[in-house]
């Protein structure tokens, strides 16, 4: 079973993640992972931290000779930007004041957090709750992702919306979401990342910040990961709980489930077909690759709604929590848009519920004991 614990504060020394459950003898390619690391860091509507921040995965242990050993992998990503917080984020007790946080931010986990937890600074909630967590998520699933693909398995993703400016129509063409990384925002229809472009320009100018819709395509994906037999076990719900935890999602999709709820139930369902070389196959895919809760051997697709970023630099109405007076929220250093990062954070938490529903239908303690179960 894969385990992933992250740690770390925002503006700490560093960022930690631990992968547990990772079989022996995978060979692990650090330049692939510091690619989608650098990916997540991508698009256009980024803050300035990206211009500070160059994320590169330090592995500590779990990992010799380039193959895994079997035993947790650990690693570390450092925050380069420590280095001007130093003075604020120390552990020894004498943090300076000055950049304390008392005005909460609408629609962050500032007042709830200090609420539940007790504190008079709400810094002590944003470093932790911080999308800056995601780099662990992304180098723990570009891992996961490298060992997929011995088995055939990829993950892409594409901006289908941001803003209100959407795509034309849906594609499950896997030749043009792999050029996704070409656009600025990560979108394969050019006249629509001409009009985001200038809609992320635009808020930009007035303080405001802009939320939007991505799709995540796992392809070849094999028949039966996932299970009918109890509701926490189904692919589905694995898959819409951990895409749910990336900062900032706020539906998850599969297939075109909307959609699907306005049509009659002969137009919603994929019609099953059968040859001898292609065995059962569908000539639709309205459910998404899941079925009963269980991969039915189509590319599994997933849409997922991101909402503009809660840190506005066109401040909303809060409330001071040491003198609760009337006062604008708090400005922390923020992106105009994050979406086009979101969808690589979303390949990569998708991937890892993939990669934990494989092992445990393939699994075994090697790499070869793995291969052996798969082909069979």
């Amino acid at each position: 079973m894969i385990r992933i614990l992250t740690a770390g504060e925002s503006h700490g020394k560093s960022l930690v993640g631990i992968i547990e459950g990772v079989p022996a003898n995978f060979t692990i390619d650090l330049d692939s992972i510091n690619k989608d690391l650098a990916r997540r860091q991508l698009g256009y509507g980024r803050g300035p931290r990206m211009d500070i921040e160059k994320d590169k995965i330090e592995i500590l242990s779990g990992i010799r000779g380039g193959k895994t050993l079997g035993s947790p992998i650990s690693f570390l990503i450092q925050n380069k930007d420590y280095e001007n917080w130093q003075e604020y984020m120390s552990i020894d007790g004498n943090n300076k004041e000055d950049r304390r946080v008392t005005r909460p931010r609408p629609g962050h986990a500032d007042l709830s957090g200090i609420q539940k937890y007790s504190f008079d600074d709400i810094r002590n909630v944003l470093e932790r709750s911080s999308a800056r967590e995601t780099a662990v998520r992304v180098a723990a699933g570009s891992i996961l992702k490298g060992i997929l693909k011995d088995f055939n398995i990829n993950v892409l993703s594409h901006v289908i919306a941001i803003g209100g400016a959407s795509v034309s129509d849906g594609t499950q063409d896997i030749n043009l979401i792999k050029a996704a990384d070409s656009s600025p925002v990560r979108c394969i229809e050019k006249s629509t990342e001409e009009t985001i472009l200038q809609k992320i320009q635009d808020a930009k100018l007035v303080g405001e910040s802009l939320g939007g819709i991505f799709e995540v395509h796992i392809v070849g994906v094999p028949v039966g990961l996932g299970s009918y037999v109890h509701w926490d076990r189904k692919l589905d719900a694995k898959l819409a709980y951990s895409l749910m935890s990336i900062q900032g999602i706020k539906g998850v999709e599969m297939g075109e489930a909307f959609e699907n709820a306005n049509r009659l139930g002969s137009q919603t369902h994929d019609e099953i077909y059968y040859n001898s070389s292609e065995g059962y196959y569908r000539k639709t895919n309205y459910a998404g690759g899941i079925e009963g809760g269980m991969s039915n051997g189509q590319n599994i697709v997933i849409r997922c709604a991101m909402k503009p970023i809660p840190t506005l630099y066109k401040s909303l109405q809060s409330v001071d929590i040491i003198t609760k007076e009337a006062v604008s929220a708090s400005i922390e250093r923020s992106d105009t848009c994050a979406v086009p990062a979101a969808s690589v954070v979303g390949e990569m938490v998708a991937i890892t519920v993939i990669a934990e529903e494989f092992f445990r239908k393939y699994g075994g303690d090697s790499k070869e004991e793995i291969m052996k179960r798969w082909q069979a």
